[in-house]
């Protein structure tokens, strides 16, 4: 950010951007323990540096081994210092980490990770957007997220408890599993009465009659593609997947 204060410019930015000068000591350091250091500089010298940290979300590695155990490669990118993110990926279980991305940077990897199948992109900001565009799918944590991201994204969870993104996964698998289900039916049961119709076998009043049999059979079955788990239930399957997780890397 580069702005004016009292008739000077100022700016801010991270190391790399801005010279840490003086502060190079104190940067590296803050940078050591994990922290991301953001510098302020005005009328051309760097005057002080500003250490954040994000705390892991309680329920993150949790989400992270839930959606290992169902066959998902996970993968950090983030535009804080590899010191951080290797800290905080640790902490989730996650094992791939691109640190120190721009924007457009993120949107190359995406399309880069899109080489091996079809990716699914998680973000909540400005930073986030073009990722969020280029992905397969993009998903944007609503409540958290900033308008751009919410636009951009294919998704947008109205929340801020990440045990939402895997039920909405599960959701959408058990969805489409209902919906082949759904059309496997329509298509034996056409396929069925058509030659026997074609034949004789059956009137067509009896045609008839079975097809709309069927027809209540299949509305039944994509009844259930609403029905989702409730929060405690899902907090159990959440639990049980940890487990399961760290009983195979033990």
């Amino acid at each position: 950010m580069t702005g004016t204060v009292n008739g000077g410019t100022a700016r801010l930015g991270r190391p790399g951007w801005l010279d840490p000068g003086q502060l190079a000591t104190d940067v590296t350091r803050v940078q050591t323990d994990g922290a991301t250091t953001v510098l302020v500089e005005c009328g051309g010298d760097t005057i002080g540096a500003i250490a954040v940290r994000d705390d892991l979300r309680p329920e993150a590695s949790a989400v992270v081994a839930h959606m290992r155990s169902n066959g998902l490669s996970i993968v950090m990118l983030t535009g804080d210092n590899r010191a951080t993110a290797t800290g905080l990926a640790t902490e989730a279980g996650i094992t791939e980490v691109h640190a120190d991305l721009r924007p457009e940077e993120k949107a190359h990897l995406i399309t880069e990770l899109e080489r091996r199948g079809p990716v699914a992109m998680v973000g909540d900001g400005i930073n986030d957007a073009p990722a969020l565009a280029v992905a397969t799918i993009g998903i944007a944590m609503g409540a958290m997220g900033t308008d751009v991201a919410i636009e951009t994204a294919d998704i947008a969870l109205m929340g801020n408890d990440l045990r939402a993104l895997p039920k909405a996964l599960d959701h959408a698998r058990r969805a489409r599993t209902i919906m082949l289900q759904n059309v496997g039916l329509s298509l034996a049961i056409v396929t069925t009465l058509l030659p026997l119709a074609l034949f004789g076998v059956l009137g067509l009043a009896a045609v008839v009659a079975i097809h709309e049999i069927a027809e209540v059979f299949v509305i039944a079955n994509g009844v259930r593609a609403g029905r989702t788990a409730g929060p405690k239930a899902y907090d159990r399957q959440l639990t049980s997947s940890t487990t399961r997780s760290q009983e195979v890397v033990q």
